[in-house]
């Protein structure tokens, strides 16, 4: 480990990047896309996940891998850059959109809302408040039914609910989106991960039976924790997003072979023997005892959401706690850290860190090789 992280040093050090910053390692992603499409069973299509890959030419580099055009979208500005910078995209709302969001995408976008996004309806009360925009709109607006097959997150419970919807007139049902990101988190006790999944497979093709035959072309399942531990079935199409730079909160079975692919990097500013404030015997008397250690670093920002990985045993600490300004980490006795160098994160999630930089700082063969701009918060 030691090792990727020095050779990473070397790359930001070669590059002037002197500051916090993400870095995306472009050959372990490019692992990672084989994977997906090593695992990936016959007759799925994949929809990337826009925000948990915020950043436009990540998108587009696993879109070209994958030959996909589909995205699953969640929030109104991330939405019109992927419209924007994928003409042929087709979108699918991760999430039900207010009444009053959607209704102004649809009036201040461009065409592309209008005829290559899918919404996502919840409940009749959306229905019926969608079909009231359509006529309002004079227009005909796509959209897909949140099915709950074991998440209970929302969505439709039952497929006997759907079976007795009219759908309203400017409106057109393309499929549903059913989510299981529960399965890999069910314990043995009951029933084990394999076992709800099963049933939540099975449960989307009771879904998917109660649609008319000309309302099935989206079929979606899956999130990254599960995507490629779905075999054959129902479902024409599974999202993921988080798998192919794998953040920590992503270690699961369903992924092994993966590796983290974004690493948070920046530089230690300060590397001492750390006194905490007041009399120095307590600092001293809470060493001997374990509680705070003897050797320390400050970091140059700091509180993100990661789990540090490097320099080897640094961890924060209870007594001096966080700060975004300058982080103090624990090290173990026998580090060997100076001001200058590099202390590197691992994310814990995808989604939003990857946005916290600005743009990404790519690694490949041993150099930072670009440069790619994130998507703003929006």
């Amino acid at each position: 480990m030691s090792a990727y992280f020095a050779e990473l040093s070397k790359a930001l050090k070669a590059a002037e990047i002197f500051q916090p910053c993400l870095v995306l390692d472009r050959d372990r992603l490019d692992g990672n896309i084989a994977l997906v499409k090593e695992r990936l069973a016959p007759g799925f299509a994949v929809r990337l996940v826009d925000k948990s890959l915020p950043c436009l030419p990540l998108l587009s580099h696993i879109a070209g891998a994958l030959n996909t055009s589909r995205f699953m979208t969640f929030h109104p500005p991330v939405t019109q850059a992927v419209l924007d910078a994928f003409p042929e995209g087709d979108l699918l709302y991760g999430k039900p959109m207010p009444l009053g969001a959607a209704r102004a995408a649809l009036m201040r976008g461009g065409n592309g809302w209008w005829s290559r996004v899918c919404w996502l309806i919840d409940t009749p009360e959306r229905l019926s408040e969608y079909g009231a925009l359509a006529a309002e709109l004079s227009t005909e607006l796509r959209f897909a039914f949140e099915v709950d097959v074991g998440l209970h997150r929302g969505g439709f419970a039952n497929p006997a609910e759907i079976t007795t919807l009219t759908v309203p007139r400017g409106l057109r049902c393309e499929g549903i989106m059913a989510y299981e990101a529960h399965a890999p988190e069910i314990p043995g006790l009951f029933g084990g991960s394999e076992k709800a999944l099963k049933k939540a497979s099975a449960r989307a093709v009771e879904f998917a039976a109660a649609l008319g035959p000309d309302q099935r072309r989206v079929l979606n399942i899956g999130g990254s924790k599960t995507a490629l531990l779905h075999g054959a079935g129902v479902a024409n199409e599974v999202s993921i997003g988080s798998a192919f730079v794998l953040p920590s909160d992503f270690d699961t079975p369903g992924l092994d072979g993966f590796q983290p692919a974004a690493f948070i990097a920046t530089p230690i500013l300060k590397a001492l023997d750390p006194v905490l404030p007041g009399a120095a015997a307590v600092s001293k008397a809470l060493q001997a005892l374990g509680l705070f250690p003897r050797k320390g670093c400050y970091l140059y920002g700091g509180k993100w959401m990661a789990v540090p990985v490097f320099p080897e045993g640094m961890k924060p600490n209870g007594l001096i706690g966080l700060s975004s300004n300058q982080q103090f980490m624990g090290l173990p006795a026998g580090a060997n850290v100076k001001p200058g160098d590099y202390a590197f994160l691992r994310p814990k999630q995808s989604e939003a860190v990857l946005q916290h930089f600005g743009s990404l700082a790519v690694f490949s063969g041993g150099r930072i090789v670009e440069s790619w701009p994130a998507l703003p918060m929006g």
